[in-house]
This record gives C-alpha cells, structure tokens and sequence, in this order.
C-alpha cells in the first residue's frame, strides 16, 4: 500500500452544505453550500453561512446560487470556486497539494464522476478520490462493515436520498433517489400557500420542519409563529403551524422515501434480506433528524430502525475513517487519481 504524502482532505459535498474533514484534525469545516455573485459581472463576492441569511432578502445587484442541485453540480463555477476556497483556507501557506476524497450519490454518472475529479485537481489538489456517500456514511454511523451479513443505511440529505446494502465491507446494491430534505420544505411551502394563503421562504420552510416537522401524527402537538406574505394581498403576516400541519404538508413525499427503501428491500437477495431483518436499518443525514421517521419506517418496513449518533457529521466522519482504513477504499475500487490519471480513467469508461 503506497503511502500518500502531504495533507489528507476529506469532502462532503452536500447540495445543502459543505463538511470538510482534515486527517488527524478531525471535522474543522461546515458551511452551507451556497454563494452570492455580483448580478452584473458574475464574480462570487461571498460563500457559505454568511450568505445563507440573504436567501430571500438579497438586493437585485445579488444573485444567490446554491451550485449544487439533488446532489450533483449545477454549477460548475461556483463549485470551483468555493472548493478552491476552502482547500487554500486549510492547506495556507504548504508547498506541497493536499490529497483530496470527495463524496458523491450512488446515482451519479460517468461522465459526472470524470468532471468532479477534474474540478478537484483545478482546484488545488495534487490527486483526488471519488466515494459512494452510503458506505462513507455505514463507516461513520459505526457499522461493522467488516461483517459478512448484509447490513443496510439510508442516508438522507438535502437533495438525494440513499439506501445501500453493504456486505463485507463493500455495497452489493445501492439507489439514490431525488427525494429528501428539500423536497420536504418545498412541499411545506406549497402546503401554506394552497392551505392557508401564505407564502413563506426556504429558510422559513426549513424551520418549520427543524421544530415542527414529523413523520407521523402526534397525540401532543407542537406549534411554531412564523412570518410570511399574504398570498392575496401580498401584505406581511404572522401565522401559527402546527406540527399535525407539518406533518400533513410532508406526508406525500416521507411516503416517496419510504417507497424507496421498500424497493431496495425488495430487490435485496433473500439471504442479505434475512441478515437485515437481523440488523435493522440506520438511518444518517440531516433527514435522520426528522421527528419520528424512524418509528413510521419500523412501522412501514417491520424491521428495527436507529439514528446514528451525529446523523448531520456520519459522512463526513467516514471520510476520515477511510483515509486511516485505506484497505475500504481499494476493496472498493476507489484510487487516487492525479491529474494525468484522469483522461484515462474517462477512456477506460468510455466517457
């Protein structure tokens, strides 16, 4: 095993934040994926938490961009822009590029696989490895990934969900859906504006979720005042929601979820089946975080489900993990690539 010189960089790039994990320093960065530019010339003027309280209330010389949409990237600029950023804001002043691991949805393709190595290494990284977000996920969730039964981990983010069935140690089956955090404040939008006339923003939305939000009717409910924009008459207003409101807004697409995970289980080969009837499923990602999601899929699925401790960290944690358990990203084919490796790396995949 050759050994890999100079700083190792762990990155979760998420469609709703960025976490950034170093070896040896542990998780040192999270930021929310999202930048401002200049409306006129297009330069980024600023990135990640600062910017995240301008969505909605940006003036028109502002354009507010979150350059990573259901988990791929939309914009490829701003991405290299942003990873640019932050891999010169760790590695400051050292001579020598950082080795870079980046995650990715089980989903994306060839050619989206080639372009993100590409990106890292223009962005300052002398090689760069790409991984499946459900095994780095498993790894910093805690599970046994030496174990030979099938285990299985939904990892729920901001724009993709992901359900993976690991065994010894690599993912004999994997999907990733377009179904997960944002679709969730977007349906608590919509609900508002068709239900009570009142049109709120994704920050006010993603609230309402983080303290109301829940999977299934509660006997005690909670409630939460917020503030939005009279659909009708366009005049500011105060509303209460409710958690029975919430949850009512949400339950189409946690039904969605749920169908996902049914699909995974039932393509699952028998034995791995059995192996997960054992285990039980884990749940990771910030959706993890969801109120009673993982009574409603016990109760969908009959099998035992937990929450990882540090859901919103499981994947960045993991990254960390491998670059210490090396022998987890060659048993799953995952290399470093340097920027001379990547031409061939395409040609190899017909890209």
């Amino acid at each position: 095993m050759i050994a890999i010189p100079g700083l190792q960089i762990g990155i979760d790039l998420g469609t709703t934040s960025i976490l950034i994990y170093v070896k040896d320093k542990g998780l040192i960065l999270r930021e929310a994926s999202i930048a401002a530019l200049d409306a006129k010339s297009g330069d980024v003027l600023a990135l990640g938490n600062e910017v995240y309280q301008m969505v909605g209330r940006n003036p028109g010389s502002l354009r507010i961009v979150h350059p990573m949409r259901d988990g791929v990237i939309s914009d490829f600029t701003v991405i290299h822009t942003m990873m640019a950023y932050y891999i010169k804001k760790i590695c400051g002043s050292r001579m020598l590029k950082p080795s870079v691991i980046i995650c990715m949805p089980a989903s994306v393709t060839g050619l989206e696989r080639s372009a993100i190595l590409e990106l890292a290494i223009a962005s300052g990284a002398c090689r760069a490895c790409l991984v499946e977000e459900p095994l780095a996920a498993a790894l910093g969730a805690g599970m046994n990934l030496a174990c030979p039964g099938g285990q299985m981990v939904v990892d729920i983010g901001g724009g993709t969900t992901d359900v993976a069935v690991i065994t010894m140690g690599t993912m004999a089956l994997a999907r990733s859906a377009k179904v997960a955090g944002n679709l969730l404040n977007e349906a608590i939008r919509r609900y508002l504006r068709r239900e009570r006339n009142v049109l709120v923003g994704d920050i006010t939305a993603e609230e309402i979720k983080r303290r109301v939000g829940c999977a299934r009717l509660r006997s005690a409910e909670l409630a939460i005042q917020v503030r939005g924009q009279n659909y009708i008459t366009r005049l500011p207003v105060r509303l209460e929601v409710s958690s029975t409101e919430a949850f009512l807004a949400m339950r189409e697409t946690l039904r969605d979820m749920v169908n996902v995970v049914r699909r995974v289980l039932e393509e699952t080969p028998p034995e791995m089946a059995g192996d997960i009837y054992d285990q039980g499923i884990v749940l990771t990602g910030g959706g993890a975080l969801l109120r009673d999601l993982d009574v409603m899929l016990h109760q969908e699925t009959g099998l035992r489900v937990r929450v990882a401790k540090e859901p919103m960290d499981c994947v960045a944690l993991g990254l960390g993990m491998m670059m210490t358990r090396r022998s987890v990203l060659e048993d799953n084919n995952y290399y470093y690539r340097t920027d001379d490796d990547i031409g061939e790396y395409a040609r190899n995949r017909n890209i």
